[in-house]
């Protein structure tokens, strides 16, 4: 039996039984396509809201067994192929200073936006990542040890433009024309160095025990293709090429994927930028967007998330289809988005079992 001390080093971890959905980011044959859910820890199962009853959001993100016990639940109830760390993306903007409060029936809140570019210097201009974030390493680390080498785990982070456009709208928006604003009225100063910080924070997941990294670039389709390739689609770049050549150093290979929501118009783009993945909303066409990536990448996606409202025999066509289209190779299953709160954990399973079972059957006529 382990000591509890051991559960806090990022060594000796349980062997992993299940590497399916490490393989399938590689583009390496599998014996079936794996399957994980955005928000499959969340407020669709009843336990998820057991454990959150009371307690304030970030107070959860900020206590690694809570983050832990989170991760592990839908492990208990689904076969997932991965699973994901339980966190938020605007813990990053926290660390760098700001203050971000959940406000029940508004979501995430920023007080006191950037509104100027001279709010820049608000800004912590070096953070001590480890300092600030150093929660979620614990997090990682203690759940790569609870989850006993079931499935990988995957840490992530938000990207600098969905980070910055909520530094500047001050949550969440329809329209994001305050931050879109800055854009075409301050360039200049449109180019905040979150890339470093980001960098940092990856590659402090992977050293605390995550086996993939996602980079959620939440907010891409409010720009249009020439904002998207002035500011975001460098960045993205530079984090996944930056983190590679640090892993490289220790001869660390962990899988990166992309998502660049509603980013239609940069699928070429996205996958020449040193992502193994790229992940796909429910707008896009798998088949089309396997043409236009060219097998470079592998695919997630990208099933609408509205689709699990359908019976359970409607969900499996509709798995059935996605599978025809995406092929099984090179291919993890998702959705186009995150689960939502309303969701019938029932019809989730369906959706797993689905996915399982089709792609086991097509890869054994291949």
């Amino acid at each position: 039996k382990m000591s509890k001390d051991e559960f806090i080093l990022p060594k000796n971890f349980p062997k992993l039984k299940n590497d399916t959905f490490l393989r399938a980011a590689r583009g390496e044959e599998t014996e079936h396509v794996p399957v994980w859910c955005m928000r499959q820890a969340g407020r669709y199962l009843p336990e998820f809201r057991e454990s959150r009853a009371g307690k304030d959001f970030f107070d959860t993100c900020r206590s690694p067994e809570a983050c832990c016990e989170l991760t592990l639940q839908p492990l208990r109830r689904f076969p997932f192929d991965a699973a994901i760390i339980f966190s938020d993306i605007l813990v990053v903007p926290q660390a760098l200073g700001m203050d971000v409060q959940m406000v029940a029936g508004k979501g995430p809140t920023f007080p006191d936006p950037l509104k100027e570019p001279e709010d820049l210097q608000r800004l912590c201009p070096k953070v001590d990542v480890e300092k600030e974030l150093g929660y979620v390493f614990k997090a990682i680390t203690l759940t790569r040890h609870k989850i006993e080498g079931k499935v990988p785990l995957i840490g992530f982070t938000g990207a600098p433009w969905t980070l910055m456009s909520y530094m500047i709208e001050g949550g969440g928006s329809n329209t994001h024309s305050k931050a879109k604003r800055w854009l075409y009225r301050h360039p200049e100063a449109s180019h905040i160095m979150l890339t470093d910080v980001i960098v940092e924070y990856l590659l402090g997941q992977v050293a605390a025990g995550a086996q993939a990294l996602q980079v959620f670039e939440s907010h891409a389709g409010i720009l249009g293709p020439v904002q998207f390739k002035d500011f975001s689609l460098p960045y993205l770049r530079d984090i996944a090429k930056r983190v590679k050549e640090k892993l490289k150093e220790t001869g660390q290979d962990v899988p990166m994927i992309v998502f660049a929501k509603d980013a239609h118009y940069g699928l070429e783009d996205l996958s020449q930028s040193h992502y193994e993945v790229v992940g796909l909303d429910w707008t896009i066409d798998p088949r089309s967007a396997r043409e236009r990536t060219g097998g470079k990448v592998s695919l997630q996606g990208n099933m609408d998330p509205c689709a699990l409202y359908a019976p359970k025999d409607r969900i499996s066509e509709t798995v059935q289809n996605m599978l025809e289209g995406f092929g099984t190779r090179g291919y993890i299953a998702n959705l186009g988005h995150g689960l939502y709160p309303d969701m019938d954990p029932e019809n989730v399973g369906a959706f797993v079992e689905a996915v399982h079972q089709h792609s086991k059957r097509m890869i054994k006529q291949i």
